[in-house]
């Protein structure tokens, strides 16, 4: 089986699927609008006692909205954040760094490591080094001897590993996966996939640090002149997401700007990346010699994250908020808007979870997710592999930027000699 193949076909027909398409197909079908992700478990008893790292995004998941969930121990290094994360997640047992609760809990099995994207590799492995399992905001990693060694850990440990990708549980790209592993889009050979984020005001960025670049104490912080092929999972979500597919090759062109103000700006003039790029975009070449072309913009007017999905047979474009709404275009019968059902509704997430949440709903299946693997002794659908594909490509991306768009070959860090199912 290749890696593009999926099997557990529902009992919809590809035939009846095509007919329906777009806007009535998966409300249709309850087995595919069940199709969010595994069923959650609700006949176990067993309960996950979580710790979370970090109380800025890290105080936006539903850990304890999972009926076999309880937060047991929460850490920021600042204490307004500390103070959120109590409230939020209704924990007593707070600590002041990570080290700390490495040290001093005793009734955690797993954590949610929200912290710095450079310190992600680090804390993930100080706490599967302690024994618990960790999900982790994204990136994985921002480095290939990072990805190594958190490959290396996860394999030592035998622990769970899942990256919080959000693109991964957009309505969106959870219709786009379901069509594709319906056989829907025919060959789908090339992908659009995009994260657009303004993260500073140019104007006011040396003068107000309420923006996020800044630390609540005022000094900069990892954000500061970040790369941005160094964030690529919320676009390559919507492909490794979709198709599985693993990129083997990048190419990458990086923008800088030409007008003084944005060309030296200190944010890009001086950071401890070294990187002079603001925007950049990329061709990829994939293991099923698929195309995807991939860009991370943080200087732009555009917003947000989003894809289109383009096959022989049908290609998908995912809505552009104020101008269109999602379309699928099947071959023969046209464009049509295709309705995407709320998948919010489904039997992944306990009653309690069915909800709104944030970033395009994602937060509410990114917890469900994690702790549904975990309570029936499980991978993640985000698991390791899967994070690393997604993460990987990016690093890759940024040395090509360097080398006028030289194309790279993009390493692999799958399982050794194991097919993946």
């Amino acid at each position: 089986m290749s890696s593009s193949q999926q099997p557990n076909k529902p009992a919809i027909s590809r035939r009846s699927f095509l007919e329906l398409s777009g806007a009535a197909a998966l409300v249709a079908s309850g087995d595919l609008l069940l199709r969010a992700g595994r069923a959650y478990p609700r006949e176990s008893g067993k309960k996950i006692r979580m710790g979370v790292v970090g109380g800025g995004f890290g105080s936006t998941f539903h850990w304890h909205e999972h009926p076999n969930c309880v937060v047991t121990g929460v850490t920021d290094l600042y204490p307004q954040r500390r103070e959120r994360l109590k409230s939020q997640y209704k924990c007593d047992a707070v600590y002041d760094s990570l080290e700390t609760m490495v040290k001093e809990a005793k009734d955690i099995d797993a954590v949610a490591v929200f912290s710095g994207a450079p310190d992600h590799v680090r804390h993930a492995k100080m706490c599967m080094d302690r024994g618990w399992h960790v999900v982790s905001a994204v990136p994985a990693c921002v480095s290939l001897e990072e990805a190594a060694l958190l490959k290396e850990t996860k394999e030592k440990t035998g622990l769970n590993y899942m990256m919080a990708e959000s693109s991964y549980y957009r309505p969106e790209c959870i219709f786009a996966r379901n069509f594709f592993r319906e056989g829907g889009f025919g060959e789908l050979f090339y992908c659009e996939v995009e994260y657009y984020h303004q993260l500073f005001d140019l104007s006011t960025v040396l003068t107000n640090k309420n923006q996020l670049c800044y630390n609540p104490a005022g000094e900069r912080s990892w954000r500061w002149g970040y790369p941005p092929m160094l964030y690529p999972t919320h676009s390559l979500g919507y492909l490794t997401g979709v198709t599985r597919e693993r990129v083997t090759k990048v190419s990458c062109l990086g923008w800088k700007g030409n007008k003084p103000e944005i060309r030296d700006n200190p944010i890009m003039a001086d950071n401890v990346y070294k990187n002079p790029f603001w925007c950049q975009a990329s061709m990829m070449l994939t293991d099923q010699g698929h195309m995807c072309r991939c860009n991370v913009f943080w200087l732009t007017t555009a917003g947000g994250e989003r894809a289109q999905w383009f096959g022989d047979g049908a290609t998908f474009y995912m809505g552009i908020g104020g101008v269109h709404g999602d379309v699928i275009d099947v071959r023969g019968k046209g464009a049509k808007a295709a309705a995407i059902p709320e998948y919010w509704k489904s039997d992944m997430l306990p009653e309690p979870m069915r909800h709104a949440s944030g970033h395009g709903g994602s937060a509410v299946f990114i917890s469900a997710e994690f702790v549904n693997a975990l309570i029936e002794d499980r991978e993640p659908e985000i698991d390791l592999y899967e994070s690393l594909a997604m993460t990987v490509p990016g690093i890759v991306a940024h040395q090509s930027a360097f080398k006028d768009g030289e194309q790279l070959p993009v390493p692999s860090f799958d399982r050794e000699k194991t097919e993946r199912g």
